[in-house]
């Protein structure tokens, strides 16, 4: 078959210039790099979970921080909270807390208390950007607070996974490195102590989470988005 791409011929040089048709570019896509640019996003979310972070205030009520920088090696989850927050101080002060990991269908819930704060007075730089005190989160969420075995802070009982945890190591992040706000940022290391599991989301007789049934809430760029549907499994999982 003869192909559509033209040569010319450059007697002076010896070289030669190939013309391509649009007819002969189906089979290059594959081997095309993709256009690029160099960016500078805000904010690099680009893909985490919405965990609802529950800690108890010095009078016994109970704050709900939601937060979606984390990640998870063995049993410990290493988060990232900004400074200056109330959920920051309750867990340096309490050392634990509870890590409600939320689902897909909580996001308007979620999105009621985000501009939220259990601080009083709210700080100026939270004022700014619209922040609000509210001392009953939970009631705001339209959510329902469950006992702890093991930890003062209670689960939250609509979230399929809730993880008791403990702070375990805690590192302060200058200010340099936050743009958003003036009290920089922390990274806390957690150790989990318990999983609690909705019986409808585990895999029966098992230990296991069911990903077909389980169904978290993720942060992707500031755009609330569910798991989608099912692609594949690594070669280590056991379900």
């Amino acid at each position: 078959m003869q192909s559509s791409a033209a040569i010319r011929a450059d007697a002076s040089t010896g070289s030669e210039t190939f013309t391509v048709h649009a007819s002969d570019t189906a089979g290059m896509d594959m081997h095309r790099h993709p256009d690029m640019r160099i960016i500078r996003p805000s904010i690099l979310y680009f893909g985490t979970p919405v965990v609802l972070i529950t800690t108890c205030n010095e009078d016994g009520s109970i704050n709900i921080t939601p937060m979606s920088s984390a990640w998870a090696l063995a049993d410990r989850i290493v988060i990232g909270l900004s400074g200056g927050g109330q959920g920051l101080a309750n867990l340096r002060r309490e050392r634990e807390c509870v890590l409600n990991l939320a689902g897909e269908d909580m996001h308007r819930g979620v999105e009621r208390i985000a501009p939220t704060t259990g601080r009083q007075p709210v700080p100026p730089w939270k004022q700014a950007t619209g922040y609000r005190h509210e001392p009953d989160k939970f009631a705001l969420g339209g959510w329902h607070a469950v006992p702890s075995p093991d930890v003062k802070p209670p689960r939250i009982m609509e979230c399929s996974l809730q993880l008791e945890a403990r702070v375990r190591l805690d590192i302060d992040r200058p200010l340099d490195a936050w743009r958003d706000g003036p009290g920089g940022y922390a990274i806390l290391e957690l150790e989990v102590l318990h999983v609690h599991a909705h019986e409808d989301v585990t895999v029966p007789g098992t230990q296991h989470v069911d990903p077909q049934r389980y169904r978290p809430l993720f942060y992707l760029f500031r755009h609330y988005v569910g798991p989608g549907k099912p692609l594949g499994k690594t070669f280590k999982a056991e379900v």
